[in-house]
């Protein structure tokens, strides 16, 4: 069994060095996959930084409370601002979501609260300061929003009573995603070691666990299986010298779409906002699906998405907005869900193979042949006509 696992793993190392040192394309290809792990690697230490203070933070709290719960109760007793902050703190983590979020300062007994909360928890959470010995005043300068979408202060966060344990939610507070990515870590590590199939099943959960706690994504989203459309979320903004009504109208009419899109072969409409897609795929294959528009704002916006049961599926928008200058600003979202789910974009990342850098491409190619009106030699429509 052994010698069939180092066969195969034998494999996989002469196809990644037949990859990253080809002789025509291999300097570009190692360039481009060292770059991407220098950025991964940056991702990585600011994640970890953050895993680490939201952890001492919260032990810091829970340690100034218990200390100063020895000291002798008495009425009119004076407390000291930088021990008051550690007592709310303590509280205030087990009264919403996302307590690292909160700042908190105070001046003799006068305690100010900011930064971004979710709506439902606000009351909670100024009566639990209120409750805290030593505060005589509470000055609310919350940040309040209704849902955490696009707010990075309130992604993830611990359980409180009445919601489910933070493992179980779909975000992860910061010193969760430290403590499972640790032990992800040492399963790997273990898996490694033992050098048999209880191992590679160790590894590879540990694998899974570290994943999950570095991209703080359902592990559906991870693998793509039951992710739906949003495994990945991609966003970009470009500016076209061109007026809306052009830029709008182009974009509506996505039979025009393989005369800048490099991978797209074909668009037929199907009426009704229906349409039939075909654009390249791995290994010359061709990869075919239905899409159906949404929303439709004349010169305003646009959206679309795929019909259940589609091998790819994806879902976008565009927000259109006209410049001063007589310009437009195209915002794109897309969500897709590659295979393997997050973790295929990622390993199609590395090597450059990713939608976004295709995307990027694409708009560069769309904003050419608007502003120009010429046929970018290497979209999809100039190849098969050459």
């Amino acid at each position: 069994m052994n010698k069939g696992l180092t066969w195969i793993s034998g494999i996989g190392v002469g196809a990644g060095f037949m990859y990253l040192f080809d002789p025509y394309a291999g300097n570009r290809r190692r360039a481009l996959l060292r770059d991407k792990m220098i950025s991964l690697a940056s991702h990585l230490d600011d994640a970890l930084s953050v895993m680490v203070r939201d952890f001492s933070n919260r032990t810091y709290g829970i340690v100034a409370e218990a200390m100063s719960g020895t000291r002798a109760l008495w009425a009119g007793e004076e407390v000291p601002d930088e021990v008051l902050v550690e007592r709310i703190r303590s509280k205030i983590g087990r009264v919403v979501s996302h307590p690292g979020s909160i700042a908190v300062t105070a001046h003799q007994g006068r305690v100010t609260l900011s930064g971004p909360i979710l709506a439902r928890e606000v009351d909670d959470l100024i009566s639990a300061v209120s409750s805290v010995r030593g505060v005589t005043s509470v000055e609310n300068r919350l940040e309040v929003h209704e849902q955490p979408e696009d707010v990075p202060g309130l992604q993830g966060g611990p359980a409180r009573p009445g919601q489910p344990l933070d493992i179980l939610q779909v975000y992860w507070a910061p010193t969760t995603r430290l403590l499972v990515g640790a032990a992800g870590g040492a399963l790997v590590s273990y898996g490694v070691g033992r050098r048999d199939i209880p191992g590679v099943v160790l590894g590879i959960a540990g694998s899974g666990l570290l994943a999950r706690a570095i991209t703080n994504m359902e592990m559906k989203r991870l693998i793509g299986i039951g992710g739906g459309r949003r495994a990945v979320d991609i966003q970009k903004t470009i500016h076209i010298n061109a007026p809306i009504e052009r830029v709008f109208e182009l974009w509506t009419n996505y039979e025009n779409f393989p005369f800048f899109m490099r991978n797209v072969r074909e668009v037929r409409d199907l009426g009704d906002g229906r349409s039939h897609w075909t654009v390249a795929g791995p290994a010359g294959t061709e990869v075919e699906w239905d899409a159906v528009i949404t929303r439709l704002e004349s010169n305003k916006v646009l959206a679309w998405k795929t019909v259940p049961g589609s091998l790819v599926e994806h879902a976008g928008i565009v927000h259109f907005q006209a410049n001063p200058d007589g310009s437009t600003r195209a915002h794109i979202r897309l969500s897709y869900n590659p295979p393997a789910g997050a973790l295929g974009h990622v390993v199609a990342a590395l090597f450059g193979a990713d939608p976004k850098s295709e995307m990027d491409e694409d708009l560069v190619r769309m904003k050419t042949f608007i502003e120009t009106g010429k046929l970018p030699h290497d979209a999809a429509a100039y190849t098969e006509t050459s």
